[in-house]
Parts: structure tokens; sequence; C-alpha cells
């Protein structure tokens, strides 16, 4: 007080008109502190505690206020100023009684355990019994907590206040002691939790003190037991004197020693107690087992301390202890990455930080950058529980927004170049295409949206109007809000052509180390050769008229491509697909030219020159040539001779692609009018065998889990031995 001159005034003008969840418990609890006493059955009383307990909550925001303080504080109040009082409950919170005041009263556990184990030694026939009981986990907090002024006549706990402030914890634990050996004949006879209670319930309320000249007020205890013969009084000086003769070999240091030891099991216990809530609290969302979610949590938990001790500072390091168990650990994109490395079943080599970071930002739903458990886990039980069409539609969420930024789609274009930079469209700086066909997609889908969303919400009104009192139409409308909330298959949006090449991408890498590697990629090869014709069949049925080739050519007319100086093939192609999209009504063309069109669809293979160098003009292949066992190979979206994921734009083989389609044309430009649907994509992988058997397959995570967890020791031993070295 001596060195902060002025700080509780501060403090006390700071907090004036605040309110938080610190001062709304306060204001609970200002008229529960010792109402029978006559200081705080008034304002001016009530006014001043309600002082100092603010501003202690806004001294140390971590502790804030916690029930049993204001208990203390009004005692200190009746002997003291309230600067005085302000400064002994900052002795008291954080020296004297650490880790007391908190919502996990870690501190009162602590001594809570030292008081057993002394039990256990200096009454070893009661210690037993009492565990048997369950006693001393009830006696203890609330013993310790308000130093026996919640449990004992005022002007009799005063007195163990003097002391503890004199002696500090070792005097509450011998007085406990004392009690309970004062009581151990009636304490054994006790057949129940209950009975015990009541028999120290008895025994407390009747410790008096003689020399205090103020009116006694029975306590609660005395008012609820009764018997046949009168209580007897115990002096409080008696009791105090008792306690130093039988158990003053308790020395300081050895309680401090004591409450070490305790603390770490204290700490392990209540995290063993987080974890099984957490655990319980998902288990019903995740397919996981108990034991395995178990696991999962001690991995997920030691990734998260692991950066707190030996990574960077960040906010994932940053755990809040007054956040539900279930947020209290959280882990950024980089620590997800790593474990996403470890755990994952869909290994993609040098893809798989790829994927992580994908999978992160799909499961980042607020996108704030961290993650917790349940988020975690369920991405995890995705991939190793889920069904074939599960297992699939994540697979495909991960190559749309927002899993899939703008920048991977980017590159997707680049890996589907047909041409060399010289021949590529220049695109603008700022803005591309996809953005703007997006951003017009989105339009669209929003004014459809909010035109239904009218039409419900006056057909609601309607129906509401008819019958408001109806109780059905409030079940209906419930049942209407939870059927919304479960996404099936038909909801997903559909993929755009650059999102189908980042899923062949992806499906490539996963399939390289497989033992059936090369069934997997004919399997996924032909899937990919038929859904590209998909898109392109359905591109002809789509409501927006593709015009991107005309749009281009006047947006660009001095493009190398757009000049005449091409070969005749490639004319005769262009000059097709323009005659093709001038149609307003696909229905109106003659049957020559749908069979013509068809055929141009069905059979021509766009693939880059090979060997034949920079600039080779575009190679047509026949029908007779894709159906040849030899150029199979054409169908896969990566050629079997480039295994890394980075060399796909050198040989890449796109099927089924129109000869005057812009996607031809123009390489790295976005056909915006091709696109698949997630139905279409199951259906096709349905068809091959081998496909559907690799995403059936199951998976045991235990092993992974294992192997986790040694990288983790080793992590931290080596760790530790750097900062030993370094030390020294």
């Amino acid at each position: 007080m001596a060195t902060h001159p002025g700080y509780y005034a501060d403090l006390v003008e700071q907090s004036v008109g605040q309110y938080n969840l610190a001062t709304e418990e306060i204001e609970r609890d200002l008229h529960r502190s010792m109402p029978e006493h006559p200081a705080f059955q008034n304002e001016l009383g009530i006014a001043a505690l309600r002082r100092v307990l603010t501003a202690y909550a806004f001294r140390n925001p971590t502790i804030g206020y916690c029930q049993a303080m204001n208990i203390v504080t009004s005692v200190l109040l009746l002997y003291c100023n309230e600067e005085e009082a302000f400064w002994l409950l900052v002795a008291l919170c954080e020296r004297m009684l650490p880790d007391y005041y908190n919502t996990r009263v870690v501190g009162a556990l602590v001594d809570q355990g030292i008081f057993e184990d002394l039990t256990r030694d200096c009454l070893p026939q009661l210690s037993e019994k009492m565990q048997d009981l369950g006693v001393i986990s009830s006696i203890s907090l609330s013993w310790f907590l308000t130093l026996f002024l919640s449990v004992m006549p005022f002007e009799s706990a005063v007195v163990i206040v003097d002391c503890f402030f004199y002696e500090g914890i070792k005097v509450i634990l011998q007085v406990s002691l004392a009690i309970l050996d004062a009581n151990m004949e009636k304490l054994l006879n006790c057949s129940d939790e209950g009975e015990a209670m009541t028999v120290l319930g008895r025994y407390l309320d009747n410790v008096v003190n003689g020399q205090s000249v103020l009116p006694r007020i029975p306590h609660l205890h005395a008012l609820l037991t009764s018997g046949d013969d009168p209580p007897e009084e115990i002096d409080i000086f008696e009791l105090i004197k008792t306690a130093y003769e039988k158990f003053g070999h308790l020395k300081a240091d050895d309680i401090e020693q004591m409450r070490f030891k305790q603390r770490l099991k204290v700490i392990h216990s209540l995290e063993d107690t987080a974890k099984r809530s957490v655990v319980r609290a998902i288990s019903g969302d995740i397919s996981f087992s108990m034991q395995e979610l178990e696991d999962l949590y001690v991995v997920f938990k030691a990734k998260h301390l692991m950066s707190c001790y030996w990574g960077n500072r960040t906010t994932a390091a940053h755990r809040d202890q007054s956040l539900p168990y279930l947020e209290q650990y959280r882990i950024n994109i980089e620590q997800f990455k790593d474990l996403f490395a470890s755990l994952t079943p869909w290994s993609c080599g040098l893809h798989t930080p790829v994927l992580g970071e994908r999978m992160f930002r799909l499961l980042d739903e607020n996108k704030d950058g961290l993650i917790n458990f349940k988020e975690f886990a369920t991405g995890m039980s995705g991939m190793y529980h889920g069904d074939l069409t599960e297992k699939l539609k994540l697979l495909y969420k991960l190559h749309l927004p927002p899993a899939l930024s703008s920048e991977e789609a980017e590159s997707a274009l680049e890996a589907a170049s047909y041409f060399t930079e010289d021949n590529a469209t220049e695109a603008s700086p700022f803005v591309s295409e996809l953005d703007l066909f997006l951003q017009c997609d989105s339009q669209e889908t929003a004014a459809d949206e909010d035109k239904g969303a009218r039409e419900g919400n006056s057909k609601d009104q309607e129906e509401k109007s008819t019958s408001p009192q109806d109780y059905r139409y409030h079940l209906r409308m419930w049942a209407k809000e939870k059927d919304s909330k479960k996404e099936t298959i038909k909801d997903l949006p559909k993929m755009s052509q650059e999102q189908f090449i980042e899923l062949c991408k992806t499906l490539y890498n996963m399939f390289s180390e497989d033992p059936v590697e090369q069934g997997l990629y004919h399997a996924i090869a032909t899937v990919a050769s038929l859904l590209l014709r998909i898109g392109e069949v359905g591109k002809q049925f789509s409501h927006h008229p593709v015009k991107k080739a005309d749009d281009l050519k006047a947006n660009s007319p001095q493009d190398p491509v757009d000049d005449e100086v091409e070969s005749p093939t490639s004319d005769q192609s262009q000059n097709s697909a323009v005659e093709q999209h001038s149609q307003a009504v696909p229905e109106d063309k003659a049957s020559g030219d749908v069979k013509v069109e068809k055929r141009q669809q069905e059979n021509q293979i766009f693939v880059d020159g090979g060997g034949e160098g920079p600039g080779s003009p575009i190679q047509l292949f026949s029908d007779d040539e894709t159906k040849d066992d030899m150029s199979m190979s054409s169908y896969s979206m990566v050629s079997a001779g480039s295994l890394p994921c980075e060399d796909i734009a050198d040989d890449t083989v796109l099927v089924g692609c129109e000869a005057g389609s812009s996607a031809a044309r123009y390489g790295s430009t976005v056909d915006t009018d091709w696109s698949i649907s997630f139905e279409q994509i199951l259906a096709s992988i349905l068809t091959e065998t081998v496909l559907v058997n690799y995403f059936e397959k199951k998976v045991d995570i235990t092993q992974k889990i294992k192997e986790q967890k040694k990288v983790e020791r080793q992590f931290s031993s080596s760790s530790d031995y750097e900062l030993s070295s370094v030390s020294g």
C-alpha cells in the first residue's frame, strides 16, 4: 500500500459504471455477505464491499470474482478501511492462497489433497473411514475457501483468521486435524456422509469465543440439528492450543513441498476430467470410438502445448481458462498441417500440405484462424469412418471455396495450359474471369434464394395468420429449421473446370503410393474422361449461351491466337464450334450437324505438344486411337511418366473438349460454362470397382496416433536437451 499510493482510488474510479460478468456476480452476492452482521444491513457497508470487490476484479481480470471472496472481504472491512482491506485481499488471493479463487479452485483442491495425506499420516484410524464416507472433499472446500467464516460463529472464526495471517495455511490444516481428532469416535460410528456432516456441523457451531463482547448469532447448523443432550461448547482458544500441541510438527516448508507434488496430481486430474467431458460432448456427432477420441484429444492438446513452450507465441498458444473445455485448446493452420500430415489416410506426398490447408479452411467456419478439437475430430472422422458417399463429399468440398483458395484455382489453369505463353491470352491484372463468373453466379443464386425466402415467408405468415395459436405451426417451423441444417448432396454447388482439374491432381497424388497404383490410375483416367465429356454436353443445355470466344476476340484483337495463321484442321474445328454456338435453340439443328457435333465432342482429345516442343499445333486423335489400348494412357489427367504433381502442366491430357471450345482455344482461360455436379462424379466413380474399394477401405488410426506420440516425445526430449545446452 505504501509503494502504490492512490492505486486503489484509481481502480475504484476506473470501475465506476463498468459492467461485466464479474460485476454481475458481485451484485448478486453482496447481500449474502454476513447478512446477520449490522454493518452489512445498510447501504453504507454494502457500497464499501462493492467497491473493494470490483476494484480487485479490475486489478486481476484472470480471477475477477469468485464466491467466498465476499465473505472474507466483509470480515476484513470490519477491522480495516477500504484500502487496507483491498491490499489484504490482494495478499490473500495472490500469495497466501494461490489459485484458490478461480473457476476451478485448483489451490483449494491442492490443499485438500494435502489434508487427505496428513489425515492418513496423523489419524490413520479415521482416514479410511473418511475416504469411504467421502467427507473430506466436502468439508475441506468450505473450511479452506472461507477460512472457517462460513461454518463457525463469527467471533470464533476471526481468531482463526488472525492466526492465518500470521502462520499461513499451516494453521488451517492444524485446526482441521484437531477438529477431526476431537470427533473421531462419533465419525467412526457414522454410517453415511450426511450423518458425518451433521456431527461436524454441530461441533463447529458450538465453538465459542468467551472473550467476545458481541452477542452470539447461531449458525444454520444449530438450527437444523437437534439432540437430546445440549451440545458441549468448545472454546476457540482451547481448540487452537490443542491444534498446536498435537500437530505442531507441521512445517511451512514441508507444506510448500507437498503443495508442489499435489498440484501435479490435481492438474492431471482436472485435465483428465476435461478430456472426458469433451469426448462425451462430441461423441454423438463423431464416428470415432471413445478411446480413439481420447487418444486424438491427447495428441491435439500436445500440439497446442508444444506451441506454448517450443513454438512461436501465437494466438493459438494462448489458453483462456474461462472458456469451456472444448474451446481452451485450439491450433492454427501450421499446427494443423503437421497433425494432418501425420494422421490423414489420404497421403498425397508433396501435395499433402496443400490438402491440409484446404481442410483447415473448410473446418474453420468462423474464420478466426483457429480450430478446436471438435472441428479437428470432425475432419478426421470424415476421412476415416465416413461411407463412400461421405468421403467423396468431403473430398469434393475440399476443392470448392472456401477450402480452395483463389490462388490455387488460378494455378489449375497453368496445369491445364495447352499453348505456350506467346499464344496465351492476356488476363486482366485486377479481376480474373473466374471471379466475374463466380460473382455473377453467386448473385443469381442469392437472388433465387432471396425470392424463395420471400415466398416461403409469405406462406408462413399466411399460415400463421390463419391459426396463430396452433401449436402444430410452431412444430412445423421447428422441423424446418432442424431439417435445414442437414446438408444433402443436392445442396452441394457444381464444380467448375479448374476446380475439377485440382480434384484430379489430388486424386493422382493420392494414388501414387497405393499397391494397386496402376489400376487406380487407369480407373480415374476413365472417370475423368467421362466427366469431361459430361461437362461438355452439359454446356449445350446451359441457360447461359457460350459467347466466350467472341468476347475474347473482341477484347484482344491483337492476340496471336486470333490470327488466321492456323492449320486447316484447327480452322475447321473453330468454324464448327462457332456454328454450334451461334444456334439459339439446340433442337433446331439439322440432324447432320448434331452428328458432327457429337462426334467432335466424343472423339477429339486436346493434348500438349509432347515431344514436338513449344508451339506445336493441337493434335486431334481419331476414335480408333482413343479406343486403342496402347493409347489408353491419354485418358490420364497426368501421364504415368510424370509422378510429381508440379510437373502436371508438362504432360497434361484433357479428354472430351470440343475443338472450338474456349478451353481448347485459349489455354489458361476459364471455360465458365463447363461444370459438373457431385451426383455425376459419384455415379461415375461407382462404375469403377477399384475406386470403390479404395474409398471403402477401412483404415485404423490407432497406429498413426502412436507414431505421432512417439514423434512428440522425441521432439520434446531434443528441445529440452537444446535448452539445457544453451543454459549450460
